[in-house]
């Protein structure tokens, strides 16, 4: 049994993506080559909510929240009643099958908040979770925390498109030798791999017959590229007797800062869920449930245009890095580049803080995604344009400066 200092090293925070670690790791400036780079400063380990704004009408929305007062502020616990009937409806549309309002939606603080609670009503100390890696950081930081065993799934992704995906026959082992539980994020979350339709029905099949309780993140399933085409696990059958599917407006929109996502699933977990979060946070923020509103409801074109501005900096993005020899699969969705370092004579997390000391340029270390991606890191290309590309060329300017 994990002691709660070690609970709470599994939380690491140090290298965590928007933590910016501004301490030196021994004598910085004694390793630091070639002076400082110029340039804009540039923090990939987020999007820019500057750069690519919230959606339109989500300042009036949050207001009219505010000018509601009490019945606002103080929702139940899983969300005001009136928000989650309109999501449930577009939700539902969207992903392929009815959501009852009442009993299978949750709205949180965040979808990281979502994942909390999904996890803490699954996982138990000895609990067998499957992780996908590379994956989302947090995954295996709260399973671990949570006390469960965590089941690695090899993540295909540096192939083409029809041959990346989950390692399906690890997935079938995991089930098979008492795995209870298998979280994951389609697109998936350092690498834009989406998840194929094969791949996806395969899941819900195998959950269905071992009776594994599946938590899918999806919070990028809206900034697909090149027509890609998403298969929401919630519209399979058969469907796995527990699933909770984790959505928020968080990032796609840039609406970052209200802190909103959403939980729909099996009625029991959702529940589970909304006890928990009675006690961890109330509920989400009361005023700021109004913008969800907005969700799924912005002006025609607007999120054309907005895969269509990700796409050319994500296409830029890939071309310089290729072209300086890294390997750099092309993200099908999402905002994120995972690109493959060549050796360096410094380890990974001496060089993500030389690189943000001296070439004013943030991102997240691969470790973050999997014990095994010490020579990778993590880009949030949703930034200004100009500047990402220029970023992105320090970046290769300070790999050659540390090679070995």
């Amino acid at each position: 049994m994990m002691t709660l200092d070690e609970k709470f090293s599994a939380l690491a925070a140090d290298n965590a993506p928007g933590q910016e670690v501004r301490q030196a790791i021994g004598d910085l400036d004694a390793i630091m080559r070639g002076g400082k780079l110029d340039g804009i400063p540039v923090d990939f380990s987020h999007g820019d909510v500057d750069a690519f704004t919230p959606t339109p009408g989500s300042s009036a929305a949050w207001k009219d929240g505010f000018e509601r007062g009490g019945p606002q502020a103080y929702t139940e616990y899983r969300g005001a009643a009136r928000i989650r009937e309109g999501l449930a409806d577009r939700l539902g549309t969207y992903t392929g099958r009815p959501i009852s309002a009442g009993s299978e939606l949750i709205i949180t603080p965040g979808t990281q908040g979502a994942l909390f609670l999904a996890l803490g009503a699954t996982v138990a100390s000895g609990t067998k979770v499957a992780v996908v890696e590379p994956d989302y950081f947090a995954n295996r930081k709260l399973v671990k925390f949570l006390g469960g065993e965590i089941v690695p799934i090899p993540l295909h992704y540096q192939g083409p498109p029809s041959e990346n995906g989950p390692d399906l026959d690890r997935i079938e082992a995991a089930f098979k030798s008492g795995t209870q539980v298998f979280v994951f994020s389609t697109p998936n979350n350092p690498t834009g791999v989406i998840f194929s339709n094969s791949s996806i029905s395969a899941i819900a099949a195998l959950a269905a017959a071992h009776g594994v309780t599946l938590i899918v993140d999806q919070l990028y399933a809206r900034l697909l590229y090149n027509g890609e085409v998403y298969t929401h696990l919630r519209a399979c059958d058969p469907q796995p007797e527990n699933l909770v599917t984790i959505m928020g407006p968080s990032k796609t929109e840039s609406l970052s800062g209200f802190r909103l996502g959403t939980a729909f699933g099996t009625s029991r977990l959702i529940d589970r869920m909304e006890r928990l979060q009675a006690i961890v946070s109330l509920r989400a923020a009361g005023y700021n449930q109004a913008v969800l509103d907005t969700w799924f409801r912005e002006p025609s074109g607007w999120m054309e245009k907005r895969i269509r501005e990700h796409e050319a900096i994500r296409d830029e993005l890939v071309k310089i890095f290729r072209a300086a020899g890294f390997r750099t699969a092309i993200p099908q969705a999402g905002s994120y580049l995972f690109p493959q370092l060549p050796p360096l004579d410094v380890d990974q997390n001496t060089f993500v803080r030389l690189l943000r000391h001296q070439a004013g340029v943030t991102v997240t270390p691969g470790t973050e995604f999997g014990p095994g991606l010490s020579d990778s890191i993590r880009l949030n290309f949703s930034q200004n344009h100009a500047a990402a590309v220029a970023a992105a060329g320090r970046i290769v300017k300070m790999v050659d400066l540390y090679r070995k």
